[in-house]
């Protein structure tokens, strides 16, 4: 957002001074300076896993959910292990929609249904390469433009975090690759996938095949939901159909269908917790934009937002 060709060149001309300028003005795409955790995003949630079960909340790890059933103003969640969960006044769900839909009982009417099935998702892969040799780039990750090669994005781990990557003498690369699953790419065997890197990696410049010591792959599934021509008329069917289920909120990138970022999923989550606790619903989660702002009834819903959760949205540290 706000982001041009010129901004870009003025920005690497002229980059703004710390302190200097207006908040509102920084382009977030441009911030080259920013507090990350120290070993990984990873960190946040293993913080607010063990602070949850201190409170006594009950954590099913490795457990799928597959059927989420309501009666008599009550939510049941029956789990692939085989338990089944029940009492719940309220459940929310960052489950695929097209799957969360599948899974409640009773069934969504058939046209809500038939919506969700024709949801798309866009699947993702990153192949690990450990190397010994200095960091080729201080970017933290870099877009690849080059069609000679499949990789699409790497990412440098060490410039997010050194600590990340123990040893000083080594680097190590998370190179994306943007595919579907069952596909040839998703398909392949691990040995395929590091070799592939390994051979692009030095076909685009940034290393030597021979300087790979290690590697890695990690598949995630429905990484992105698919903006087709359809997917906005799908989406509103689901949410009127919702109506007729209180106490399931849908929250987060694949919750609700959006392609948003970690900032606006977690909004989302927090303002569903307001309306819990609040007993009514303050706050309609559909209208957090993806830079996480609430823009119910203009600029009133914003500073509403403010009052209630404080500082969410990300801005210039002076």
């Amino acid at each position: 957002k706000g982001l041009s060709l010129s901004s870009a060149i003025w920005n690497a001309l002229f980059k703004p001074k710390a302190g200097g300028g207006s908040k509102d003005k920084v382009i977030k795409t441009l911030i080259d300076s920013f507090r990350y955790p120290k070993y990984g995003p990873g960190m946040m949630w293993e913080t607010c896993a063990a602070k949850s079960k201190a409170m006594g909340v009950q954590i099913e790890m490795n457990c799928g959910v597959k059927e989420v059933t309501t009666a008599d103003g009550k939510w049941t969640v029956h789990t692939t292990n085989g338990q089944s969960l029940g009492g719940f006044d309220y459940v929310l769900s960052t489950a695929p929609m097209r799957e969360l839909v599948a899974a409640v009982s009773p069934q969504f009417p058939e046209k809500a249904f038939s919506s969700a099935k024709q949801l798309g998702y866009r699947d993702f892969l990153t192949v690990v390469l450990i190397c010994k040799d200095e960091d080729a780039f201080t970017d933290n990750w870099i877009y690849i433009h080059d069609p000679s090669v499949k990789v699409g994005r790497i990412q440098n781990f060490k410039s997010w975090s050194p600590f990340m990557v123990p040893d000083a003498n080594m680097a190590c690369y998370g190179l994306e690759y943007f595919c579907f699953e069952g596909d040839g790419l998703w398909t392949s065997s691990d040995e395929t996938l590091i070799n592939l890197a390994k051979k692009e990696i030095e076909q685009i410049g940034l290393t030597k095949d021979s300087a790979v010591v290690d590697g890695y792959v990690v598949r995630q599934p429905k990484a992105y939901p698919v903006y087709d021509h359809s997917y906005k008329e799908n989406v509103n069917e689901i949410r009127e159909a919702l109506k007729a289920y209180p106490g399931l909120y849908l929250i987060g990138r694949n919750g609700m269908h959006k392609y948003n970022n970690q900032d606006h999923s977690m909004m989302t989550a927090m303002l569903a917790a307001k309306n819990i606790v609040a007993g009514k619903e303050l706050f309609d989660l559909w209208d957090v934009n993806e830079d996480a702002e609430y823009h119910e009834g203009g600029d009133r819903g914003a500073e509403e937002t403010q009052k209630v959760l404080g500082r969410l949205v990300p801005e210039k540290i002076n």
